[in-house]
């Protein structure tokens, strides 16, 4: 489809969305847009991005928009990428590569997760020079020591630890569906499958995915809970002493992702961390946290490091509010999902058009030719629900 058509069909993520939904077996849907507990936890990292306004300035005259970013040392075209979904090949076969070829395309930052239906080396013909790796944690050192080098040899420069899961979330709304670690394709879910025929011939074409990073390290499943996975067998539960052994073995950059706390800030600025990322994980973790951009300021008001921002998102405004409230680069999982799940191959890179236009429109309503001019943030009122 055109990209002209594309925007006059879908002009917004949320039509991407509905889309995706549209297209995906329940049990996939749950898994990708759920989060944990009653979900207040989600709803509140889209409340606190909604109650973040500005004052539109008129009379600014024509504008040339300069959207380029510099993080970490490297020009980006724009200031987000690609943050990392576990088993993104459950969504779409072939989902990561698709997202990786697109992010190349546009110059801009691709994250693999470790449990993702990838590996490194899966992925190193389709990643360009800005792709990075999420870890999560092993226990075993030689399997620490194994991974690093395969996702060096791989060719990810950027290493990404994430270290808010240090157990398993219950995840409600995807037991309920449920989707089991490994997938079993139970009657239930044949019958779910049976509706969504695109994505059921997607599958076939390529198989049920699984976690191929692991695939060397594990010899046999165990027991765990139903929304937990085979990766949870490798995992340390991380500390500033695993932090310090991670900035020792590699030596490019390396970002923490899941900082809450402002004072936690401090202590991984000296153990040498390269950035930090601010992030309820999508309200897939913890239901009480405060919305992930309520957090942000005194984060940055803590550290001189650079700040990446995720949770929330879900348009090029929602970027400008992060990128106005301290942050420096901007993620989302999510709308890219969404995106290939209504469009295949074509979705990443419209997901990309339609946020550069959403925040080219919303800069000229602010007079504001790059995001470096953006006026300060004020405070709206929460909006009922209609």
């Amino acid at each position: 489809m055109p990209r002209m058509d594309l925007h006059s069909t879908y002009p917004g993520i949320a039509d991407l969305k509905k889309k995706a939904q549209r297209r995906l077996p329940k049990f996939v849907w749950e898994y990708l847009d759920s989060g944990t507990g009653t979900e207040c936890g989600k709803a509140r990292d889209r409340q606190a991005l909604d109650q973040i306004g500005f004052l539109p300035h008129i009379l600014k005259g024509p504008m040339d928009f300069d959207l380029t970013t510099r993080f970490l040392d490297r020009d980006y075209p724009l200031p987000f990428g690609i943050a990392p979904v576990g088993m993104s090949g459950l969504v779409w076969q072939g989902a990561e590569q698709m997202l990786a070829k697109s992010a190349a395309q546009a110059g801009l930052p691709y994250v693999l997760s470790t449990v993702a239906s990838q590996s490194p080396e899966d992925m190193a013909p389709h990643i360009g020079p800005a792709a990075w790796f999420q870890l999560y944690p092993p226990k075993d050192p030689e399997i620490r020591l194994d991974l690093l080098n395969r996702v060096r040899e791989a060719g990810f420069p950027a290493l990404v630890l994430t270290v808010d899961v240090p157990v398993a979330s219950r995840r409600e709304r995807q037991t309920r569906s449920g989707l089991t670690h490994p997938p079993r394709l139970t009657p239930r879910l044949l019958a779910q499958v049976a509706q969504r025929p695109a994505w059921a011939m997607a599958m076939a074409r390529g198989g049920t995915p699984r976690m191929r990073t692991l695939d060397r390290y594990i010899s046999r499943q165990q027991n765990l809970p139903p929304t937990a996975h085979i990766g949870y067998l490798l995992r340390a539960s991380p500390d500033m002493d695993y932090v310090q052994w991670l900035r020792d073995h590699w030596d490019g950059p390396f970002i923490v992702k899941g900082v809450l706390r402002a004072e936690d800030a401090e202590p991984l600025e000296r153990a040498g961390v390269d950035a930090l990322w601010v992030s309820t994980h999508g309200g897939r973790q913890f239901d009480g946290a405060p919305g992930a951009v309520e957090i942000l300021p005194t984060i940055r008001a803590a550290t001189s490091l650079p700040l990446i921002f995720d949770s929330g998102v879900e348009g090029g405004l929602d970027i400008l509010r992060a990128l106005a409230s301290g942050a420096d680069f901007v993620m989302l999982a999510r709308a890219f999902h969404y995106g290939i799940a209504a469009l295949g191959a074509n979705g990443p890179d419209h997901v990309i058009d339609i946020l550069r236009r959403d925040m080219e429109a919303n800069l000229g309503q602010l007079g504001a030719r790059s995001p470096s001019d953006l006026p300060a943030p004020l405070p709206l009122r929460p909006i009922a629900p209609p």
